[in-house]
Formats: C-alpha cells, sequence, structure tokens
C-alpha cells in the first residue's frame, strides 16, 4: 500500500515511517504541518522546519502545509495537505505516531475516512519501555530538544536515549508520574539517524531557551 507519513521529525514520527516499511507498505511522502502555535493540540513544533533536512537524508519527497494552530481549525489545514498528498502521490493509507492521543488520533481517522484512506497507527498502545528499547536496537539517533516536566531540567537538553536514559525514564515514572515516552509532552525529540536515513544528520550548534523545568533546544543542522 502507497502511503504518506505525518511527519514532524521526532522519534514516533520516524520509528512508526520506519515500522510501515518495515511492514511492507511503500512510503511514497512525509506530511508535515508548521503550526504557528506552540501549543498545539495536533502538531508537534520544536525543530519543525528541521524535517525538511530529515526529507532530504531519507530521499523522500515531503508536503509542507503551514497552520495559525487554532484548536480544531487546524484540521482544515490538514485535511487539505492529505488531500493533497492523495491527489499527487496516489496514497492509500496515511501513517501517524500516535502512542495513546485518542484526540488526536480520532480527528485523523476522521479525515481519512472523508478520503478513503486507511489511518495506520504501528505505536498505538505499545508499551512505553519497550518501544524506548526498540528504539535503540533498531538504531535510531534520537535525542532530547524539549523539556516540559518536574524533575527535568535544562541538562536533558541533547541527552541520546540510550540505556541510562531508559532506566532513568524507569525511575522517573515510578516516582512522578513521568511518561517514558513523553506521550504527554513531558520531552520532545529530534531524530538524527536511523535507518531510513541514507546518512547520519549532525548538530552544527544550538540555542537553548527556557527556565526551570522548560526548556527547547533549537537546532542547527
Amino acid at each position: 500500500m502507497k502511503v504518506a507519513s505525518l511527519f514532524s521529525g521526532g522519534k514516533d514520527s520516524c520509528y512508526s515511517a520506519f515500522l510501515a516499511k518495515q511492514s511492507g507498505h511503500e512510503l511514497v511522502c512525509l506530511i508535515s504541518v508548521f503550526s504557528k502555535n506552540k501549543e498545539s493540540y495536533m502538531f508537534h513544533t520544536p525543530n519543525i522546519k528541521l524535517v525538511k533536512k530529515q526529507a532530504k537524508v531519507m530521499d523522500v519527497p515531503i508536503i509542507i502545509q503551514k497552520t495559525k494552530g487554532e484548536k480544531e481549525k487546524e484540521l482544515d489545514d490538514l485535511e487539505i495537505v492529505i488531500e493533497q498528498a492523495k491527489e499527487e502521490y496516489a496514497i492509500e493509507g496515511v501513517v501517524t505516531g500516535a502512542l495513546y492521543s485518542e484526540y488526536q488520533t480520532s480527528r485523523i481517522k476522521k479525515i481519512c475516512d472523508k478520503f478513503e484512506l486507511e489511518c495506520i497507527n504501528p505505536l498505538w498502545h505499545k508499551n512505553e519501555i519497550e518501544y524506548l528499547w526498540e528504539l535503540v536496537n533498531a538504531k535510531f539517533k534520537v535525542i532530547v530538544t524539549g523539556i516540559a516536566a518536574h524533575p527535568l531540567d535544562k541538562s536533558w537538553l541533547g541527552r541520546e536515549i540510550n540505556e541510562k536514559f531508559i532506566e532513568e525514564a524507569k525511575e522517573l515514572e515510578k516516582k512522578y508520574e513521568v511518561h517514558p515516552a513523553g506521550e504527554g509532552g513531558e520531552f520532545e525529540t529530534f531524530v538524527l539517524n536511523c535507518p531510513l536515513f541514507k546518512k547520519e544528520l549532525k548538530v552544527r550548534g544550538f540555542k537553548d531557551v527556557g527556565e526551570k523545568n522548560s526548556w527547547q533546544r533549537r537546532l542547527r543542522i
């Protein structure tokens, strides 16, 4: 099946695209929505413009749609770009990186149903710790680019998801109920390398902004 991946550059969208390919689907394009609203209910915003770099090393075309990010209204912009992907690339399905968000999944599925597309959610209700181990074992190089939860602080920025990270994530879940995979927005990520990439992306520089338990790292690739 020809599919488009809703793509943010973070671990969830990258790994979902990888799993879709592994299961035999043909990844014909990426769809990214650039939201002006940093608090968007639907769309990932940190370092979103760097998806162009990822698409290039994946050698997969990318369609970009801008939105003001207004709640519910932003779905109109998503509908526009999904319809464009269907017209330009004859997609038959849309891949999402949803783990537990009923809000996001139900709305994406409604749009897919409208255009008679299959909504594919490879990560849906996957065990969070098992998922992190899958990322490591599949050779995904993923770094933290944002945090928004106590007791996380600036020192977490730039950390790679590896064995040490997973062990600490387990403890944070027990003590502070921090979601190990960052599903509640506790942390944001960016993928520098994975089996979908023809070469690794290198961080050329960065700027950290924030305070206390809320920080973002703006990357230069």
